[in-house]
């Protein structure tokens, strides 16, 4: 019975993996900004959360948010004040308009930024999301066999999105690295950072509003 539960919830969860949304923009940003590295640490620090929201789902604190009208009401804005500050910081560097950059010296562009600042943004970026709250609430105990531990079971299948994720989205900064280095122009750059900040603010203000 679990193999075949688990059969399903690898599909579920590879197709939500592929899907573009916040997470995905954010590694890409990053990976845009400091490289490589910079993009699949943000990575990890947004799968982190999955174990997180894992934990919480298993505990039933969760449906604890759910039924409580004022501690749901503080997460979604939580939430919505971090993605239009991740917004303007985007936008603040779609506006810097910097040194300009050769073709042979594209990693002039490569901001150092500590590993745990990456780290910190990704982590934040999904525990504050209550759309993954809400997703691990729902989905999770369809795949979890009764007889079983809940919550060991949980954790195992959070442990497999974090190694999809992981895979997906390290995949998608090397992506960039690699479009980065053919040579990017400067006003392309501050385009992309300017739509992501826009998306971003965007995103913040449909989740406060909703």
């Amino acid at each position: 019975m679990f193999t075949d539960l688990f059969w399903a919830y690898l599909i579920a969860i590879s197709l939500l993996t592929v899907t573009p949304g916040v997470d995905t923009l954010l590694v890409m940003r990053n990976a845009g900004r400091g490289g490589f590295r910079d993009g699949c640490v943000t990575s990890a620090g947004i799968c982190s959360g999955l174990f997180i929201h894992a934990t919480l789902s298993a505990l039933g604190i969760s449906l604890l948010l759910l039924e409580t009208a004022w501690a749901f009401s503080a997460l979604k804005w939580a939430g919505a004040c971090y993605l239009i500050w991740l917004g303007l910081g985007s936008l603040r560097q779609a506006i810097n308009r910097g040194p300009a950059l050769s073709p042979e010296s594209p990693s002039v562009a490569r901001r150092c930024v500590p590993l745990t600042v990456s780290f910190r943004e990704g982590l934040l970026s999904n525990v504050l999301n209550p759309k993954t709250a809400l997703f691990y609430m729902a989905l999770l105990p369809q795949f979890v066999d009764p007889s079983g531990s809940a919550f060991l079971q949980s954790l195992m299948l959070a442990g497999v999105h974090f190694l999809l994720a992981m895979f997906w989205q390290c995949g998608l900064a090397w992506m960039v690295v690699r479009f980065r280095g053919v040579g990017v122009g400067v006003r392309v750059k501050r385009l992309l950072n300017g739509l992501t900040g826009g998306f971003f603010i965007a995103m913040g203000a449909k989740l406060a509003v909703n």
